[in-house]
């Protein structure tokens, strides 16, 4: 008996990874794919996996908005888990072109799974792909990771997913309801897409406005993986997608790159073939938008690529489909786990050519940029806080920027004018020179035309980040070394006083907003001046805030400390005046210093309301301005205390409150009382179609064709006879999935104040009003050829001219502010935060 217990034990003690790593099936109790698994359970098996085998790192990278752990694991053959630091450190000096490619180099190849909340079968998929790769039994996923080393990060988006699989272990019943009109098949608003603050985290990969983002790729950014997979889902009724992508091909993506995406979608088809499941390549899924989870990671030198999977949200644990067939959980787990195991395998046998071309790209980046501009320079402009924001979007891309050395000479192209011009470098000038390993990605964010080969896009085509940011930026065609050292940024002369009468604040960025939004949670009582003035000698423009010790005496000792305190924090400079008599303008009594009211605000949620829309203003009051903010469900509207309301938000969607004779007169009697109604981009074409005193602008109805001699030409109706093959490229004439347009500004509005006569706009649509002619302000216009860059169908483009933007309709004692176009777009869109904080807390006071 002894004897067979020691055997035991002896064996035990040969196999102990082989005795322990459950299967997924086994370790949450039930078949993988009967369910979705909830999010603390697939941590808890991924940590049982790390726990047991001998070659698998779980690290946490950060965490969601809701506080649900971020993580990734890392798995490696056993000599190379043995050296992960030394395989990381060395993948980073690739991409800084510090050295060639090391001899025993393994190819990092990192999944990223469940960045839509609702596509949520990828995380399912993640645990079956870990449990293969840890298997010692499968000889296959031994020998590939002999040559790669695999990182999984199981969901990008925990808070979205947890959103939809609660939803559906919910209303499911005991046996899944194929019929799509069931209650398991249609998800409540918002849906499980986005994250906490309903924002798209795939569109957020540049931009990092996102927790879950700026962790993430701080991740990426610390491994530089030489390939990157994003699974995703699409409608039902798709097969399954994987590379190679559609056109338009971003020309910053190299030949090597293209031919990698074919070779992997080849052996995908191959496993596909075999299984005779349906898939389609080279379409609809592009690259060019450089924030999503395949482009970013091609303009940082890897092999990106989207793999779609049909379900999606809609389709639950099973569906019926169209012909006829029931699309389950289990399909789909089963074909996202092929792409990734056959992209792995593909990356195993291309290891040394993946790794000797991603050498080459950061070593061609570095010495042969491409494209004609070698540098740029970004001047401050007495806005030194905007300048510092960019900056720091440049930090978290890890593109290397200085200053100016010393005042000099210099000729490039001026993006605001579109014109080369000569100008000077001054010191607290951003400097970029694109001789440098990201300079690739450098190219894609400031390029000032977008260069398209084909028209037919996924997403918005321009995003120059000079627009993005409204600063006066110059690309030249010669590289200019910048600074090696940043100087002290040099701010204007504060005027001082002892015992203060009144502090004066700017009033041109984000920061002033987030400064003037402390003082008012404090209880502060600020203003802010609607004409310039002179005081000191010095000139403060109109938008000037102006924060008193009168009428602050509440605050006693601390007004002063409080006031220099947040302005430190936020890096405002103070200007302190002794007096209210001041040299030329309003004096501080005058009506020209307008009170800001602290509004108490509420922003309309609910169904038929974009929760893209609605998460950008949740998340720029509570995240950024941190202000208060309610969010109302448009159902409840009735409920709300509108003597207690300030302004009424009403973000990007449908209305029935504007359908509703009753309800649409109450609003605009709230309003006429008072309130402020702040409208963005569809709901101003509501507010049009519901007599609030806005109008649409028509297009002009086409002119007759006539002869030479005058009569009708009875063919000219032929035009309407197209190909239905040609039917695509017809439907782009109408088409702008987003194009900057310059706006010329009425800077004497407060809508307007911060700004100089210009502003930048990404147009989405083609909407445009009728200025408006009386009881109100036409503050930002379209004029005629204001198109700057990104795809625009002729159309549509012909359409866009003479008409209005952004305004401001008085009714009664209230305003109705029009925004056309959307300031907040994911957030990214930094130029015009200033605008919407200026619809909020200067506009109607």
């Amino acid at each position: 008996m002894r004897q067979h217990i020691l055997l035991a034990l002896l064996l035990l003690g040969f196999f102990p990874a082989m005795a322990q790593i459950p299967t997924p099936d086994q370790f949450l109790g039930y078949p993988l794919g009967s369910q979705f698994t909830p999010h603390y359970r697939v941590l808890d098996y991924f940590r049982q996996v790390a726990a047991t085998a001998k070659n698998v790192k779980v690290e946490q990278y950060g965490t969601t908005y809701e506080g649900r752990p971020l993580i990734t694991a890392t798995i490696a053959s056993p000599a190379n888990f043995s050296r992960l630091e030394e395989i990381r450190q060395h993948s980073l000096d690739m991409s800084l072109a510090k050295g060639g490619q090391p001899a025993d180099q393994p190819v990092i190849v990192w999944l990223s799974y469940n960045v839509h909340g609702n596509e949520a079968v990828s995380t399912e998929a993640a645990m079956k792909t870990l449990y293969e790769l840890v298997n010692n039994g499968n000889a296959q996923t031994q020998q590939w990771l002999q040559h790669t080393v695999v990182i999984i990060d199981p969901c990008l988006n925990p808070d979205g997913r947890e959103r939809y699989v609660n939803f559906y272990n919910q209303v499911r019943g005991l046996q899944p309801d194929v019929n799509r009109y069931s209650r398991e098949h249609n998800e409540p608003w918002p849906g499980g897409r986005p994250n906490h603050y309903y924002f798209d985290l795939n569109r957020d990969w540049a931009w990092q406005t996102q927790r879950e983002s700026q962790q993430r790729v701080t991740r990426y950014n610390q491994w530089m993986p030489q390939l990157h997979v994003d699974f995703h889902e699409q409608e039902i009724e798709a097969p399954y997608y994987f590379a190679p992508a559609a056109e338009p091909f971003h020309d910053a993506i190299t030949p090597w790159q293209r031919e990698v995406q074919v070779m992997i979608g080849k052996n995908n088809a191959k496993y596909f073939d075999q299984e005779g499941w349906l898939y389609f390549t080279k379409e609809r899924f592009d690259l060019f938008y450089p924030s999503y989870g395949d482009t970013y990671p091609m303009y940082n030198g890897a092999i990106g690529m989207t793999y779609e999977q049909g379900g999606s949200g809609r389709a639950g644990v099973a569906v019926l489909k169209r012909d006829g067939d029931t699309l389950t959980l289990t399909d789909r787990i089963a074909h996202h786990f092929t792409t990734g195991m056959s992209t792995i395998e593909v990356a195993s046998q291309q290891a040394d050519r993946i790794l000797k071309e991603y050498v080459q790209y950061f070593d061609k980046a570095k010495k042969e940029p491409q494209g004609g501009y070698k540098s740029y320079v970004i001047k401050a402009g007495g806005n030194p806080e905007k300048l510092n924001t960019l900056a720091e979007l440049l930090r978290k891309n890890n593109i290397a920027f200085g200053y100016g050395a010393n005042a000099a000479a210099a000729s490039g192209f001026n993006y605001f004018t579109g014109k080369t011009e000569n100008f000077s470098v001054n010191k607290e000038d951003l400097v970029i020179n694109a001789f440098q390993p990201r300079s690739n990605m450098l190219r894609v964010l400031f390029e000032p035309t977008s260069h398209l080969t084909d028209s037919v896009t996924y997403d918005i085509t321009a995003w120059a980040l000079p627009y993005v940011y409204g600063l006066t930026t110059y690309a030249l065609k010669q590289p200019l070394t910048p600074a090696a050292d940043a100087p002290a940024m040099q701010q204007n002369t504060a005027l001082a006083a002892q015992h203060p009468y009144a502090y004066l604040a700017q009033w041109n960025s984000v920061k002033d907003v987030k400064f003037l939004s402390a003082l008012l949670k404090r209880g502060m009582k600020v203003r802010f001046t609607e004409a310039p003035f002179m005081s000191g000698g010095k000139t403060f423009p109109a938008g000037t805030l102006v924060i008193t010790r009168t009428g602050n005496n509440g605050n006693g000792t601390t007004f002063d400390s409080y006031v220099t305190s947040q302005a430190d924090k936020y890096k405002i400079t103070l200007d302190a005046v002794s007096t209210g008599f001041v040299d030329k303008g309003g004096d501080f009594g005058s009506d020209k210093i307008r009170y800001i009211k602290p509004p108490k605000v509420v922003l309309v949620a609910g169904d038929g309301i974009s929760s893209l829309g609605v998460g950008e203003i949740w998340h720029f009051f509570e995240q950024q301005l941190e202000y208060p903010i309610a969010l109302v469900n448009e159902r409840n509207l009735a409920a709300v205390n509108w003597d207690k309301t300030d302004i009424l938000i009403l973000a990007d969607g449908d209305y029935k409150t504007f359908m509703d004779k009753a309800s649409n007169e109450r609003m605009k009697e709230w309003v006429n009382n008072g309130g402020k109604l702040i409208a963005i981009e569809s709901a101003v074409e509501q507010l049009a179609g519901a007599d609030w005193g806005i109008k649409v602008k028509k297009e002009k109805e086409k002119e007759e064709a006539v002869s030479e001699k005058g009569k009708p030409v009875e063919d000219a109706s032929y035009d309407a006879l197209k190909p239905y093959a040609n039917r695509e490229r017809e439907s782009v004439r109408q088409f702008i999935p987003g194009a900057i347009f310059k706006v010329q500004l009425d800077t004497t509005h407060p809508l307007a104040f911060g700004y100089p006569g210009t502003y930048y706009t990404l147009k989405q649509d083609s909407r445009l009003y009728e200025f408006i002619d009386n009881g109100g302000w036409n503050v930002g216009v379209l004029k005629k050829d204001n198109y700057l860059s990104g795809f625009v169908g002729a159309d549509t483009r012909n359409r866009l001219k003479d008409g209005l933007l952004f305004g401001v309709k008085e009714m009664g004692n209230g305003t109705v502010v029009v925004l056309a176009d959307n300031p907040l777009f994911r957030s990214f869109w930094e130029n015009g935060k200033l605008m919407f904080s200026n619809a909020v807390f200067l506009v109607g006071q």
